[in-house]
């Protein structure tokens, strides 16, 4: 008996092979409507890389390594007892996000205005440091930058400049070569202790007291352990006036000055950049050894390629300051997101430096200490990384 395909089957066969093509075609379909969506957006709404950079940012190594260790138990070995195991919803919720369901910040920020101003991050805790009493970069207002409406001086008498170079030449010496570089970006920032009738931190500035007079010591202390070092004193806020630029563009003067710097002296690789904090003295202050210190906190940018060069250098000074001057350092702020500029010039080298002298209460014998606490740490981890580059002073009998 010999059978027959019958109309039916037929017709089944093609309605099936019609299926599979109408799905193709909807899927292609599909797809270049997606990626044209995608590429139509505005650029703010765009995808990419960064977007998922910043995305993965909120991804700590622990959790990066616990979720590997998911799949390669090896990974658990470098985790303490004490890690507890996120839970994959909320490590998607932070990822996809940017909200941390611990940090309230996180969600605020986005609501309160003014609020991301305290947007940043604790890389490393100093004695006494938490998201309460982090640095504040606030800006000063218009009338305070006018040197016609400065307030008069006071106790000026008690700034001494008394020279504190060493007698001995140091072991160890750049020579004439200048690989330290010290600048402003926010020139006038000054001190109430200075300021007659000034209580506002906001509009502790002045032309003439102010933070580069730590500079003046800085340098000296440098140079002392043979750091040949550049200050740089010009005032950043003649410059903005001269652009006709706000307050807010003072990264972008001292750029200038910086990158001017280093088109002038090859050697220069070591970028310190001295600020002053806005917060009050309970904060910024520390007796060590019977004596009173100005604090320090060093600013991290993380929108640029140097981001861990300049991480390690700082962690390294944080660290050198805990053993020889415990509780100096206020600890390592990572700045970035659309409220801060991300880069404060730390993409010019992998050796920059942002650090904050003190808040506006202290006073100049407190900030020279701090100034040759710092020297003192920053010329140790220098010759450290440096000193196969540069020849051994021997001193003859005369010196």
């Amino acid at each position: 008996m010999k059978l027959q395909k019958t109309p039916y089957v037929v017709t089944i066969q093609g309605t099936s092979i019609l299926k599979l093509i109408l799905s193709c075609m909807l899927l292609i379909f599909l797809l270049f409507s997606v990626s044209g969506l995608l590429t139509s957006l505005n650029p703010q709404y765009q995808l990419r890389s960064s977007s998922v950079n910043k995305a993965t940012m909120n991804l700590s190594g622990n959790i990066l390594f616990q979720l590997m260790g998911r799949e390669n138990h090896y990974f658990m070995s470098g985790l303490v007892e004490r890690d507890a195991v996120p839970s994959m919803s909320s490590v998607l919720f932070k990822a996809s996000t940017n909200v941390n369901l611990n940090d309230p910040r996180s969600l605020l920020g986005r609501e309160l205005p003014g609020f991301s101003l305290f947007d940043g991050k604790i890389l490393v805790a100093g004695e006494g440091t938490n998201y309460t009493n982090m640095p504040i970069e606030s800006a000063p207002p218009e009338e305070a930058l006018n040197k016609e409406n400065e307030a008069s001086l006071q106790n000026t008498e008690d700034i001494k400049d008394e020279d504190s170079k060493p007698s001995a030449p140091p072991p160890l010496t750049t020579g004439d070569k200048k690989v330290a570089y010290i600048y402003f970006s926010h020139t006038r920032e000054s001190y109430l202790p200075y300021l007659e009738g000034v209580t506002n931190a906001n509009s502790a500035q002045h032309s003439e007291i102010n933070v580069t007079k730590i500079g003046d010591r800085l340098q000296e202390k440098l140079e002392g352990y043979g750091v040949g070092t550049i200050l740089d004193k010009s005032d950043v806020t003649d410059r903005l006036h001269a652009n006709g630029w706000t307050y807010g563009r003072s990264y972008d003067a001292s750029r200038q000055m910086v990158q001017e710097a280093m088109a002038n002296n090859s050697n220069l690789s070591y970028l310190i950049d001295i600020h002053r904090d806005s917060k009050r003295k309970e904060d910024t202050t520390k007796v060590i050894n019977g004596k009173s210190y100005a604090k320090l906190a060093f600013v991290v940018g993380a929108e640029h390629p140097n981001y861990e060069k300049n991480l390690k250098l700082a962690t390294e000074i944080h660290y050198k300051l805990e053993e020889k001057y415990p509780g100096l350092s206020r600890g390592i702020i990572q700045k970035s997101g659309a409220s801060t500029n991300g880069r404060f010039n730390q993409d010019l080298s992998g050796n920059a430096l942002l650090v904050e002298f003190g808040g506006v209460d202290n006073n100049f014998d407190e900030l020279n200490l701090s100034a040759d606490a710092f020297a003192d740490v920053f010329s140790e981890i220098f010759w450290e990384a440096e000193k196969v580059n540069y020849p051994v002073t021997v001193p003859t009998e005369e010196q």
